[in-house]
């Protein structure tokens, strides 16, 4: 039985006013915040808008993203083996990677990054089987950057693989065991893909944190963004400004990595057969606020 369009009943939905108020109360005094900052003539903002590009703020991004991709990928290596090692039957190599994230987990990173490159004030060389490498040479500020993030990430890594690698049904181990698959075989080709969804999102976050994280390196003038830009605040009394080119260009870099990170994670979703929210354009937004006739 068919009914007709006008007794069709059209589903409106519950419209929570109190937000919108609480919502507007919040910009309203936000802006007024912002306001106050831009015309209070303290901060000079033609400076912070002139040094967005200067030579030496371009060379500091470089080197922040260039510590960022090479921590992440480092610690993403690491953090694969630590969760291996965790997972593993052998006791004594779980205990060596249970040992490795208390350590460096239960540590500030920015105490860890001081270590390694003070790492000569007792190691002052590296004896290997066959030579010996002098620690001051070899633990420049770049090395020390490095292992501090990289060795740092490692231990949050293991952690999140550990819990991906455990999130899989071990009946599909069997399974796979049954087929005569050597355990290389079913971690590369049965675990891994599935474990990729839980691990994906946080792997996203510890990307912006790990980006945000590379700020610490100035202590030790590696060269990164927040070192070029407090150099050159501090020769004209500029700090402030240049501490907000600095936050600027902290704010694009975390912006686009969440962005990679939601896009991944709709197409990881996609691939599983998940329902993927759509994404609310401008245009739905405020037909949403439009006022619908009631239902009859």
């Amino acid at each position: 039985m068919s009914s007709r369009p006008e007794d069709q009943m059209e589903v409106v939905p519950l419209r929570h006013y109190g937000q919108w108020v609480f919502a507007a109360v919040v910009i309203l005094l936000l802006a007024g915040l912002v306001w106050d900052i831009a015309k209070n003539g303290l901060i000079r903002w033609d400076i912070v808008g002139s040094r967005l590009f200067l030579d030496s703020i371009v060379q500091g991004l470089g080197i922040t993203i260039m510590l960022t991709v090479v921590s992440m990928i480092l610690g993403i290596l690491g953090g694969i083996l630590l969760a291996v090692l965790r997972i593993s039957e052998n006791r004594v190599l779980s205990a060596i990677s249970s040992g490795f994230v208390w350590i460096f987990r239960g540590t500030p990173i920015l105490v860890q990054i001081l270590i390694w490159f003070n790492l000569a004030l007792f190691l002052p060389e590296i004896n290997l089987v066959f030579f010996s490498l002098n620690t001051t040479e070899l633990i420049t500020p770049m090395v020390a950057a490095v292992l501090g993030l990289a060795l740092n990430e490692s231990a949050y890594m293991s952690e999140i693989i550990r819990g991906g690698l455990l999130s899989i049904d071990p009946g599909q181990k069997e399974a796979a065991e049954a087929l005569s698959m050597t355990d290389g075989q079913i971690m590369r080709r049965i675990v891994l893909p599935q474990a990729l969804r839980s691990i994906i999102p946080p792997m996203g976050n510890e990307l912006v944190t790990l980006l945000k994280e590379t700020s610490l390196v100035s202590v030790i003038g590696a060269g990164d963004l927040l070192t070029r830009a407090q150099a050159i605040g501090s020769t004209d009394f500029s700090r402030m400004e240049m501490f907000l080119v600095a936050s600027i260009w902290y704010l694009i870099l975390t912006s686009i990595a969440s962005f990679g990170q939601s896009a991944l994670e709709r197409r990881l979703a996609r691939s599983s057969g998940r329902t993927v929210p759509p994404r609310r354009s401008i245009g739905r937004f405020l037909a949403s606020m439009t006022p619908r006739r009631e239902a009859r």
